[in-house]
């Protein structure tokens, strides 16, 4: 190594790990960086223009290297021993079940009454207000009120686990 390589990047050496904590947010990390910084600049002094500063030089390869890194950790999972993980965390909910709710509920959505089913999705899932409800069916607000705590009532009764003769409607009986 030559005393001007020596001379240049030596003084630099508490600036660049001080900026790779900053950039890595961890202390082993900034040094395996300001290790790697090091060596390329050391290997690469030749390439070095001569009439640019060393230290912007050397900065620029450190930066270029920790946004290599965050870039690479970024999309690769983090590595984290089996010991040190929360149960909870290693295991998820099968998506199946979720596709079969989903369908179930479509079913049940197509059981309600067209009146039941229209206020309950410009409710629910266009969130109208029930004044707003009212003006787009040009129907009173109270029964806009009614009709939707009757449709939620039965959707609640057709995705439970009830058996199918239970969710059929009551019938009228006329009394002489």
């Amino acid at each position: 190594m030559d005393q001007d390589m020596v001379r240049l990047i030596e003084p630099l050496i508490p600036a660049l790990r001080r900026y790779a904590r900053a950039l890595m947010r961890e202390r082993a990390a900034a040094d395996d960086l300001v290790q790697d910084c090091l060596e390329r600049a050391i290997s690469r002094w030749h390439q070095r223009r001569h009439e640019n500063d060393a230290r912007a030089w050397i900065f620029t390869i450190l930066h270029n290297l920790a946004m290599t890194r965050l870039r690479r950790a970024a999309q690769r999972p983090v590595h984290v021993a089996l010991d040190d993980v929360d149960a909870a965390h290693l295991s998820h909910a099968a998506s199946q079940e979720d596709g079969l709710r989903h369908r179930d509920l479509l079913a049940a959505l197509a059981q309600l009454p067209d009146e039941q089913r229209t206020v309950l999705l410009l409710v629910t899932v266009e969130q109208l207000s029930y004044a707003e409800t009212a003006q787009v069916l040009e129907v009173p607000i109270g029964t806009v009120m009614s009709r939707l705590s009757r449709a939620r009532e039965r959707l609640v009764r057709l995705m439970s686990a009830e058996p199918r003769a239970a969710l059929s409607p009551p019938y009228l009986r006329s009394v002489k």
